[in-house]
């Protein structure tokens, strides 16, 4: 236990040497997941998506759309002026805007050409969510008004109205019996929703955290490559032949002290998230655990067994952090694995990020335990096995 202890303060002594090893043990983790993850949640009760609104009409007609977006269940109107809201969205600040034009009446909805200007940034699934709640307010309001201006007409038919005043308020009588009956409309459309056994979950907080948290973790322990190359390069390697030192409690040494390295990295990156970004991974601590513990063992085995090919320690650092960066994107760490064409997800069911980062949503997300979580840890643990025999079957002292 002495020479693994040893070993271990050896090796991370060398690793954090250096004031830059804390930039990508914990400031560049917590940056990203920050970023990603929208920045910290605004302390709302409101959990709708924030949608920036324009009001440059000013009109009955606008009033009443925007009352439609207030009641909406999926998006929460914040009206700004309209060189405010492009400043912000010109910015990235907002993910959507829109702008109600000044000629937006009953006049021009009466000829056809009402417009409203709709802005959103690309690929934002917040923008794409509050579009199609825009269009449901806008029919909603637009047959509203459609059949008070047709009661209007046809009781002007009937008998003029004696004033303006008298008309008015018939079109506001009738504009509230529309919404009424509208709302109060039977269901003519049953819907029927099967069942996935991969339903597409997605939290920005939730996956930002679990994504960046495998990310730089998987990185590191692919980089367990370059401490052996810098021993062999060392001459560190050879000089154990001479002391009592065997391979198999160099390799258990060093592999250990990564393990514990990123897990204790895994730990602050987790409270961060559950301080910062409000995610709660207490539903299974269990499994929480059984899923990181798992993971670190594979990525570490796949580093041990990379640590066997390459030939120098620069040479592993640089392609550590490639196949670390592609393997996440792949993985799903930087983008749900949902939004990769059908082909894509059956390939990446060979990388231990994919079957980490759904073990990791499956507890965060849907709300499973440590049973069902066991198929991906499973997984996790036969990548260890693989190449940890891979790696101690190759492993050599030159």
């Amino acid at each position: 236990m002495k020479k693994i202890a040893a070993i271990i303060w050896k090796d991370t002594a060398l690793r954090f040497s250096t004031p830059a090893e804390w930039l990508f043990f914990l400031i560049l983790p917590i940056i990203f997941t920050f970023l990603l993850a929208g920045g910290a949640p605004s302390g709302e009760d409101d959990p709708r998506i924030r949608l920036t609104v324009v009001d440059l009409a000013g009109t009955p007609l606008s009033g009443e759309l925007l009352k439609a977006l207030e009641a909406s269940p999926s998006i929460q109107p914040v009206t700004l002026t309209l060189a405010e809201a492009e400043k912000r969205f010109d910015q990235r600040q907002i993910s959507a805007m829109l702008i109600i034009p000044a000629s937006f009446d009953l006049e021009q909805l009466k000829a056809g050409t009402a417009a409203l200007d709709y802005r959103q940034q690309p690929n934002n699934l917040n923008a794409q969510a509050a579009e199609r709640a825009v269009q449901t307010a806008i029919q909603r309001t637009g047959s509203a008004v459609q059949i008070a201006l047709n009661a209007v007409q046809q009781a002007e038919s009937v008998q003029p109205f004696a004033s303006p005043a008298e008309r008015q308020a018939y079109y506001d009588q009738s504009f509230a019996l529309a919404q009424e009956t509208i709302d109060q409309a039977p269901k003519r459309v049953e819907i029927s929703q099967a069942e996935d056994k991969n339903p597409v979950l997605y939290d920005p907080a939730v996956n930002a955290s679990a994504g960046q948290l495998l990310t730089w973790v998987f990185i590191p322990l692919l980089g367990l490559s370059g401490v052996f190359a810098y021993e062999r390069q060392q001459g560190t390697l050879r000089r154990l032949l001479t002391t009592p030192t065997e391979k198999a409690t160099f390799l258990l040494a060093t592999i250990l002290g990564q393990v514990l390295t990123a897990l204790v990295q895994i730990s602050l990156l987790i409270t961060f998230g559950a301080l910062a970004l409000k995610i709660n991974w207490g539903r299974d601590l269990a499994g929480l655990a059984v899923i990181m513990v798992a993971f670190t063992f594979a990525a570490s085995a796949m580093g041990t067994a990379l640590g066997t090919f390459i030939k120098s320690e620069s040479q592993a650092s640089g392609l550590s952090i490639m196949l670390g960066m592609v393997m996440s994107l792949l993985g799903g760490c930087w983008y749900p694995l949902e939004l990769f064409p059908e082909f894509v997800r059956r390939l990446v069911q060979v990388l231990p990020t994919t079957w980490a980062m759904q073990g990791i949503l499956a507890l965060a997300l849907r709300g499973q335990g440590l049973v069902d979580i066991l198929p991906q840890a499973g997984v996790l643990m036969g990548f260890a096995a693989l190449f940890f025999i891979i790696g101690i079957w190759r492993f050599r002292y030159e």
